[in-house]
């Protein structure tokens, strides 16, 4: 069953059981969907922001079945550790899983800046009265980006610095920019 598809206790329940996955990855996915959907509220309650309340919906939809990929992606990856050391496509499988276990958060990191940009635009331009709620979106989702870029910087190999976790720490650090500038 997906992540999405159960109650708030069974995920809180899922999360919290001694497995490897759902983890990290997965919450940092689903904080940016309630920040995507928080910042649609505010975007709906706000004169002239329609286009806001639709892309807060289209991140919403892209963020939240990576939670579930996560926790597929970073199974995999264990799997491909477990292998015996001495099979010979051992490496090129753990260099494929990491790499998948580094994509996925790389992407929830890219969503959750982008969301906390929007946030931060409804915070400034949004309807006051839903100023929380929009405050509240960019705090989720800069939080959310700085967990997902930690964990593209944990699936990565010790020593090397890909492009994707520059990337990924320049996102969360222009997510947090907009949590001191509301």
């Amino acid at each position: 069953m997906a992540l999405e598809d159960l109650t708030v206790r069974e995920l809180l329940d899922a999360v919290a059981a001694r497995t490897t996955a759902p983890g990290g990855g997965a919450a940092a996915a689903l904080a940016t969907g309630l920040a995507a959907a928080l910042a649609a509220m505010a975007a709906r309650f706000s004169e002239g922001q329609d286009a806001a309340a639709a892309r807060a919906d289209q991140l919403r939809a892209r963020v939240v079945p990576l939670a579930d990929a996560d926790a597929e992606a970073y199974g995999a990856f264990m799997a491909a550790l477990r292998l015996p050391k001495d099979d010979p496509g051992r490496r090129a499988a753990v260099a494929a899983a990491r790499e998948a276990a580094s994509a996925v958060p790389a992407q929830v990191t890219e969503i959750a800046g982008e969301v906390a940009a929007l946030g931060a635009e409804l915070v400034e331009h949004g309807n006051p009265n839903l100023r929380g709620d929009a405050l509240a979106a960019v705090e989720l989702a800069a939080a959310a980006a700085a967990t997902a870029a930690e964990l593209v910087a944990a699936n990565t190999r010790k020593g090397d610095d890909p492009p994707q976790l520059r990337t990924a720490r320049a996102t969360a650090a222009a997510a947090a920019a907009h949590r001191t500038a509301t």
